[in-house]
């Protein structure tokens, strides 16, 4: 029962509800982690759907907590939101904070096989394992009901993670995902710094991969501002939007015009994607 202690870091009371932001120590990274949970009021009542959102590049539990404004919507929907950190932090692993794109900040959510970073950067179990114990033991949470989302870095995260598992998360969805990082620098680098040179180890963590494989989910929703600066290089939706087509994997891409990779981007859809979880999440 000792990994399902956790500790409260803060929490206030926001649109009726309660943000909070909790810290444990994690048996997959070896280290503390922080992670935040919006709990609408309802949930003092019953158990309610909770939808997962994974960061980008740099970020922390913090940035979507504080700059999305998720929380006004999922208290309409009576969603609880969770959102971890994106890697573990203080793994005293050299090289580990040396770039914005690879180490602190930079898990990308997958499973490290190769040393030093297999100890320590196992987010993939994190998410898909460990944080879901511990919120399940600690929230009022219905496991049968879970969506999946997030932004750019955890976007990847979140379809690789909705396609490999459609039995648990019900729901998928991203903004500016990285679609295809075997044919993109920031996957190449992650993928290879973190799982060797053997790129058929990579292709489990690549949405367009996954899907042409045979992996399915329901619906998924994916919104790109079509003024991203790292859309042609490092996001690449044509890829994932002619993988789905090909595999019957229904997808509704929505290109909004003029909006950039920021977060003023994720938050002025955010509504909209809290509304496509809790409809499908619905009791």
């Amino acid at each position: 029962m000792a990994a399902l202690v956790m500790e409260i870091i803060s929490e206030q009371f926001c649109f009726g509800g309660t943000q909070g932001v909790y810290r444990h120590d994690s048996a997959e990274t070896g280290t503390p982690m922080r992670f935040s949970v919006f709990q609408p009021a309802s949930a003092s009542n019953k158990p309610l759907p909770v939808l997962w959102y994974l960061s980008g590049l740099t970020c922390t539990e913090e940035n979507f907590t504080v700059k999305a404004g998720a929380q006004r919507y999922a208290a309409e929907h009576g969603v609880v939101l969770v959102a971890p950190d994106t890697s573990p932090r203080g793994a005293d692993i050299a090289g580990e904070d040396d770039s914005y794109d690879f180490g602190s900040g930079a898990g990308f959510y997958v499973d490290a096989t190769v040393s030093p970073w297999g100890r320590n950067y196992r987010m993939y179990s994190y998410i898909t394992a460990e944080l879901p114990e511990l919120v399940f033991a600690n929230f009022a949470v219905d496991p049968k009901r879970q969506g999946i989302t997030g932004h750019s870095m955890g976007g990847h995260g979140a379809l690789t993670i909705g396609l490999k598992h459609p039995d648990i998360y019900t729901s998928v969805s991203a903004f500016a995902p990285i679609c295809a990082p075997m044919q993109c620098p920031w996957g190449e680098k992650a993928l290879s710094g973190y799982l060797g040179a053997d790129r058929s180890a990579w292709e489990q963590y690549d949405a367009v991969s996954l899907i042409r494989k045979g992996a399915k989910s329901g619906e998924i929703l994916v919104d790109q501002g079509d003024a991203d600066d790292f859309l042609t290089e490092q996001l690449r939706p044509e890829l994932l939007a002619e993988a789905a087509h090909e595999a019957g994997q229904k997808l509704t891409l929505r290109m909004q015009p003029g909006y950039d990779h920021s977060y003023y981007f994720v938050a002025s859809f955010i509504g909209d994607h809290i509304a496509f979880h809790a409809a499908r999440l619905a009791a």
